[in-house]
């Protein structure tokens, strides 16, 4: 297949120019100007940017245990529609994969699909707290990093030693941060639209404490440690100092967080409902500026469907999280690179050759030798989502016009997805 007359834009190089690209077995074969081979197909991506496939680094598929949600497949269906070509899912499926057999069970079933699927193994035996995994184990049967998302890690020598222990095995840590002492309702910030609803909810000293307490211990362990889904400017403000202190600190920042407020609560209601919540818009500039001077190197979706029945409960009850991997690009765009905080470069290279390097994962650039995996997108096509391959659509975003529409998505040199 040859890509004709496309924006190629590689983050990992800085290369942005109009370019062709020859692929072959799966393999960028050749980049150049211009390409003519007989007998291959022609992709024309006049008017379009060619990007490296992008990569999550947070998602959640609900298989297995809550396969009404979501599955791997249509996991891997939603994942393509985004321009997804990597992802990485997180442990807190039932049974935990926390051993071995549920590791390759779900690696093997992953492997089926037509995009790049990695699995995070649990850093505690059944997400508790209080027994650690056998992680040279688990890295060995192919965990790609170690995570309790969804559940903070409360002992700190704990996670201290999990860190240490992640260090040795050159993976990454990934840490949910928000302590539960703090809380009396999860999903919606202590503030101006907790007290509208006449809840208490959970403040952002609940964030900001812990990632604290995990940026000394980050420091001291040499460990490559993830803040995920950073919702607070003090949060950020934490980061910043401790990555100029040697820390090998990533943070993620959602599209929603860097989209919407607390305000969208009122809005969309549960549809606005996620751990941790959406703040205020002083939190939501701060990890704008965050992205901006790198101290958020990352863009993950923690994409977590569910029911519409689940989400229909009052606000108190519904379950936190919503969808994001068919909307995230767009959301980039139109949040970050319209208004001027981001170019499209900074942008996909928090959203593909970042996550790649830190999951040590051999994907994530355009280059001759390099994994043909691409997505091809109109940066400027203005289009509004309504329906998803996610086997769920608890999206606040649903309805809202955006910019940035994925056309083409390449993995392994085959077109998964075409608009």
């Amino acid at each position: 297949m040859i890509i004709k007359n496309g924006l190629v834009i590689d983050p990992a190089s800085g290369f942005s120019e109009k370019m062709d690209l020859l692929i072959e077995d799966g393999i960028i074969k050749e980049m150049a100007t211009q390409i003519t081979k007989e007998g291959e197909d022609v992709l024309d991506a006049t008017g379009f940017v060619v990007a490296p496939g992008l990569i999550d680094t947070h998602v959640h598929f609900r298989d297995p245990g809550f396969t009404y949600k979501e599955t791997i497949h249509t996991g891997a269906l939603a994942s393509a529609k985004g321009g997804f070509t990597s992802v990485i899912c997180m442990a807190n499926t039932s049974p935990t994969v926390d051993s071995v057999p549920v590791l390759r069970d779900n690696l093997e079933r992953a492997s089926k699909e037509k995009i790049r699927i990695f699995q995070a193994a649990s850093i505690s035996c059944n997400l508790k707290g209080q027994e650690e995994t056998d992680m040279d184990a688990l890295k060995e049967a192919g965990a790609c990093g170690f995570t309790d998302d969804g559940i903070p890690l409360m002992n700190a020598e704990f996670c201290y030693h999990a860190m240490e222990k992640a260090a040795k095995l050159n993976v990454p840590v990934s840490l949910h941060e928000e302590d539960p002492s703090f809380i009396r309702n999860n999903g919606i910030s202590h503030g101006k639209v907790s007290d509208a609803l006449g809840i208490y909810g959970s403040p952002s000293i609940a964030e900001e404490s812990l990632v604290a307490r995990d940026c000394l211990l980050a420091l001291k362990s040499g460990a490559d440690v993830v803040i995920q889904h950073i919702s607070s400017g003090i949060s950020v403000d934490l980061v910043r100092t401790y990555k100029k202190m040697g820390a090998k600190l990533h943070a993620e920042a959602t599209p929603h967080h860097f989209t919407l407020t607390e305000d969208a609560v009122l809005k969309h209601g549960t549809l606005a409902k996620m751990n941790p919540p959406l703040r205020t818009e002083q939190d939501r500039q701060a990890i704008i500026r965050g992205l901006a001077d790198g101290t958020i190197d990352l863009i993950a979706t923690d994409h977590a469907p569910h029911s519409k029945e689940e989400k229909e409960k009052p606000i108190t009850e519904a379950p936190s999280g919503i969808i994001g991997l068919e909307t995230s690009l767009a959301l980039g765009i139109t949040s970050l690179v319209r208004p001027g905080h981001l170019s499209l470069l900074q942008l996909l290279e928090k959203m593909t050759i970042n996550p790649a390097k830190l999951y040590h994962l051999p994907y994530g650039q355009i280059a001759a030798g390099k994994a043909a995996d691409l997505v091809i997108f109109d940066e400027n096509e203005y289009w509004t989502p309504t329906e998803y391959a996610s086997l769920s659509s608890n999206s606040p975003f649903t309805g809202t016009p955006l910019y940035g529409k994925v056309k083409y998505t390449i993995c392994n040199g085959k077109i998964v997805y075409h608009d």
